[in-house]
């Protein structure tokens, strides 16, 4: 399926993970990472399944150890989403992870060093068409090079910590298309904005590899919300991008489901469920706005039909708002005005708001196709 994007997109080698392809005119996938012990194969299925749900493309789990890795063929086999190896240290591990039948391994330069057991794991990968994802991050890749610039704090530390990144990658690069080893895609993030941005502009000025996108170590959900929102929404906008992940500390199916929203806001990708547009109130607003967009937010949670509603609350832009939303209301002092399609339905008093409003929303629903699986071809 080509991309319709409103964004030039960079131009990029396709690089298959299981059935998702991943670069060239294809969509923008979403990843997540399951928090579960892959060991633990039962309940690591049972958030994949989750992840699956909300609209994910790709799965990554964590293989620290031989049991993690034991437990990979039945996860692979079993798996709705491609399931990618993520390993760390050991090459030994990704030797088994291959052979357990994953579809891609992200390996970190910053933290191997075992030139022959990579060029057996890039072996393998190549004899099982699998590919691998070459990913470093601000905090292990300095002690391969020392210690560097900053953080993005200071001046120019941002840059040269990005530089740093880029160049590790460059040398893992080199030393995999010298084993005949193509099917690659690269990442290189840090925990601030200015760093991300900087490693991801300059590898898409060096390489027409597919690029991961995404700020490490994020944070919590307000913060990692707004860091990966600047991130992935700077870096896509400029067309640079061909699958995200949203780092969060908490579940990963919000992060699935932030990644789906930026995606859409951008034009990236189809929007499933329904997007409020309200305003932030002010001295004009006379009706108690926020509940009426909290409910509205609450009761129309279990809706997949790509709906945009309004839920405004001044006479000064309520009813523009209003009329260029599928539905909506534009409240003024105690009363409001239902819209559908940009024609006024009905004046109505405050209290009849909400739910004449969602009786607008779910008979608008029902006669809208369901959006909610995501294309992942």
């Amino acid at each position: 399926m080509a991309s319709t994007a409103p964004f030039s997109r960079r131009k990029t080698r396709t690089v298959h993970v299981g059935p998702v392809p991943m670069g060239g005119d294809h969509p923008v996938s979403v990843q997540s990472m399951t928090t579960t012990y892959t060991r633990q194969s039962r309940a690591t299925l049972a958030q994949i399944g989750r992840l699956a749900d909300a609209g994910c493309d790709i799965v990554r789990v964590a293989v620290p150890a031989p049991p993690d890795a034991a437990a990979l063929s039945k996860i692979a086999a079993a798996s709705p989403l491609p399931v990618v190896a993520d390993i760390h240290f050991t090459t030994g591990l990704a030797l088994k992870a291959l052979e357990a039948g994953v579809a891609k391994i992200r390996l970190n330069p910053g933290n191997i060093d075992d030139p022959d057991g990579l060029r057996r794991v890039l072996a393998l990968a190549a004899e099982r068409e699998v590919p691998i994802r070459l990913g470093v991050n601000s905090g292990s890749v300095r002690p391969v090079r020392g210690e560097g610039g900053g953080a993005g704090s200071g001046a120019g530390g941002g840059e040269d910590l990005a530089g740093l990144m880029v160049e590790v990658l460059a040398d893992w690069i080199e030393t995999a298309e010298a084993e005949g080893f193509r099917d690659l895609v690269l990442s290189a993030k840090a925990s601030d904005v200015p760093t991300t941005i900087a490693a991801s502009r300059r590898l898409a000025e060096v390489t027409d590899l597919p690029l991961h996108l995404g700020i490490t170590a994020a944070g919590p959900m307000e913060e990692a919300r707004t860091r990966s929102g600047i991130v992935l929404g700077t870096l896509l906008a400029e067309g640079i991008g061909d699958t995200i992940r949203v780092s969060l500390t908490g579940d990963p199916v919000e992060e699935v489901r932030i990644g789906r929203e930026i995606l859409a806001e951008l034009g990236l990708a189809p929007r499933g469920g329904v997007r409020i547009i309200s305003c932030p109130t002010c001295g004009r607003c006379r009706v108690d706005l926020v509940r009426l967009t909290e409910e509205v937010k609450r009761r129309t949670a279990d809706i997949r039909a790509p709906l945009t509603v309004a839920v405004m609350g001044c006479i000064v832009n309520g009813p523009g708002e209003a009329r260029e939303a599928d539905v909506g209301i534009a409240a003024a002092r105690g009363r409001g005005v239902l819209f559908r399609h940009g024609r006024p339905l009905s004046e109505l008093k405050e209290a009849d708001l909400l739910e004449a409003l969602l009786d607008e929303i779910r008979s608008l629903a029902e006669s809208r196709p369901r959006q909610f699986d995501w294309p992942r071809t």
